[in-house]
């Protein structure tokens, strides 16, 4: 069974088995604008919770992806590198940044749920 979690960093995190794919949230996408430019973990890498593993910039900003769990980057998506506007068409489905193998899978415990991102995200705006 897969579940959607998400961060309060505005990314999402699915997990099936041990590999987790990670993206950013339609809500970052709409305080974003217009996404321009991706850029995102070479594979091979190990990144740690919290700690930065991309960078996407839009009309308005630039702004770091992190990723919510700590693991090493197995795929990331080359379809947003090339074409960075897919991100604003799907954020939460095809338009996936990179995938991990898990390194501790009780750091999924700290996200939040669809419901709880939601009011998060309806706060915090």
């Amino acid at each position: 069974m897969s579940e959607v979690k998400f961060s309060k960093e505005h990314e999402w995190i699915k997990v099936e088995g041990d590999t987790a794919t990670i993206g950013i949230t339609k809500h970052a996408t709409e305080m974003l604008g217009d996404i321009v430019f991706a850029e995102l973990p070479d594979k091979g890498s190990n990144v740690e919770k919290d700690g930065t593993a991309g960078v996407v910039e839009s009309t308005k900003a630039a702004s770091d992806v992190y990723t919510p769990v700590s693991g090493e980057v197995v795929d990331t998506n080359q379809t947003i590198v090339d074409d960075p506007a897919k991100i604003n068409e799907d954020p939460e489905g095809a338009a996936w940044f990179f995938k991990l193998k898990l390194k501790d899978p009780s750091e999924m415990d700290s996200l939040m749920s669809k419901d709880e991102y939601e009011k998060f995200a309806k706060e915090n705006s």
